[in-house]
């Protein structure tokens, strides 16, 4: 099988760490309580932040958290369990959007836990399109909207939710919280 994979929040435990540190800034710079919607995944959705709020945040605090991101558990193991069972894994991942080069510092990463892909897409706004490019048979993302639009347009998907965020059910919609539910998904639906 050919099998996408995001890396911030399904490979890399980014949006954990994106959250803490957008609720420390929030308390302690901005010095309010400012979630409006603790279920949303985009910074712009989940607090009151300003333009130059948020702009500020990503400035300091992106690169830095993204340097901190550890690999999910699991995450290496079933990479290469699911490589030694014959899937094709490729990467299509948003990362370096909207701060150049943090797509170098999950490479690295990757790197140094002797981790690899058969193909990478970084800056991806459109994962759609990269998913039927490549024929993909299962997506693994976290994010909402990009689970709806992909699992919506036929392509199954298994969405890496974490227990907060909103939940999305459709036909070709798994719902998974950790790596070995991935495994299993996959290995029972060759």
């Amino acid at each position: 099988m050919r099998i996408g994979i995001d890396v911030d929040g399904v490979i890399l435990d980014y949006e954990k760490v994106l959250r803490t540190y957008g609720d420390l800034y929030d308390f302690i710079e901005l010095k309010k309580d400012g979630i409006v919607n603790r279920n949303e995944h985009y910074l712009k959705n989940r607090y009151d932040w300003t333009e130059e709020d948020r702009m500020n945040f990503i400035n300091q605090y992106f690169m830095k958290l993204s340097k901190q991101a550890e690999l999910m558990p699991g995450a290496k193991d079933v990479i290469h369990l699911l490589q030694k069972d014959g899937h094709e894994l490729i990467v299509i991942s948003a990362r370096g959007i909207t701060v150049e080069g943090m797509q170098d510092v999950a490479r690295e990463k990757f790197e140094q836990e002797n981790i690899s892909f058969s193909k990478y897409y970084w800056k991806q706004e459109d994962k759609l399109e990269v998913a039927q490019k490549e024929k993909i048979d299962y997506m693994i993302d976290d994010n909402f909207d990009i689970c709806k639009k992909l699992s919506e347009s036929g392509i199954k998907t298994i969405y890496f939710r974490d227990k907060d965020m909103k939940k999305l059910e459709n036909q070709n919609v798994i719902e998974v919280s950790n790596w070995g539910e991935i495994y299993r998904v996959i290995k029972n639906r060759k």
